[in-house]
């Protein structure tokens, strides 16, 4: 084969590739953001509510949920698309994956996660600034109550195993970003009301626990979710909803109550 063409070839390898790392950035889809933003914002203390707005105006939680995606259409932002996910390889129990963890230094939800954290707390920083991490820390808070977005390497969260949502050709990873959501029928206002059903003590609770395990649990969803696809290419449709519904409900209520939470720590 021509030199020429090699080049050609390894040049489009690499774009393909590219593109592909990039898919594993996208998550739960704009309602689903907004579903879990909105319940974020019925349970923030009015210190975390003054705050929030003095740094987003009248921006919503809701709506900045959604700014990093769309900010994908910008490419000098190229360089967020691997702060939305984690890839861990499968079969780590509680213990394994904590250790994981405490001695990750890769560019990801976890590690980004912290970094905004701290950012946020940092009373040295200008408006602007806030505005941006603010903005990424409730977008991926919200990403990593996506199973998907803990899940393998090999397949990219989901990206590769290709399926049928009734007629329509998608994989995995797009199923529980949009198609579960969508095929709920509600706005984002309507979904929050739907599911935002949850005591005071389950609330606590919830916010109590530590950022590692809302990742375990994902981690752990992930593996169920993988071994519900049994065939190639399945053609998925009311009864998949009916046995997964739930699931998705649950983790859109948690990336709710538990971005509150983390939100009103940051701006107590």
């Amino acid at each position: 084969m021509p030199v020429k063409y090699i080049s050609m070839l390894k040049k489009v390898t690499v774009l393909l590739l590219l593109l592909a790392i990039s898919l594993q950035g996208f998550s739960w889809g704009s309602t689903g953001h907004r579903v879990v933003g909105h319940i974020a914002s019925s349970y923030l203390s009015c210190k975390a509510k003054r705050n929030i707005r003095k740094i987003l105006g009248t921006e919503s939680v809701a709506i900045s949920s959604n700014w990093a995606d769309f900010i994908k259409s910008d490419t000098s932002y190229k360089y967020l698309d691997s702060w939305h996910y984690i890839n861990v390889k499968t079969g780590l129990n509680n213990a394994e994956f904590a250790k994981y963890l405490q001695e990750d230094t890769k560019t990801d939800a976890y590690t980004k996660l912290n970094f905004l954290i701290g950012e946020l707390k940092n009373k040295k920083i200008s408006l602007e600034q806030k505005r941006f991490y603010l903005r990424l820390l409730i977008h991926i808070a919200g990403d990593i109550h996506q199973p998907m977005h803990v899940g393998r390497l090999e397949d990219l969260g989901g990206n590769r195993i290709k399926a049928f949502w009734f007629a329509d050709a998608t994989n995995l990873h797009a199923l529980w970003d949009t198609k579960l959501i969508e095929f709920q029928n509600l706005s984002y206002t309507e979904y929050s009301a739907n599911i935002n059903h949850v005591s005071k003590q389950q609330r606590r609770e919830w916010q109590k626990q530590p950022m590692t395990e809302w990742f375990f649990e994902s981690y752990q969803l992930a593996d169920k979710l993988y071994a519900g696809i049994k065939t190639q290419e399945p053609r998925l449709s009311y009864r998949y909803d009916f046995e997964n519904v739930e699931m998705l409900n649950q983790q859109l209520l948690k990336g709710g109550v538990r971005l509150a939470g983390l939100l009103n720590e940051i701006f107590k």
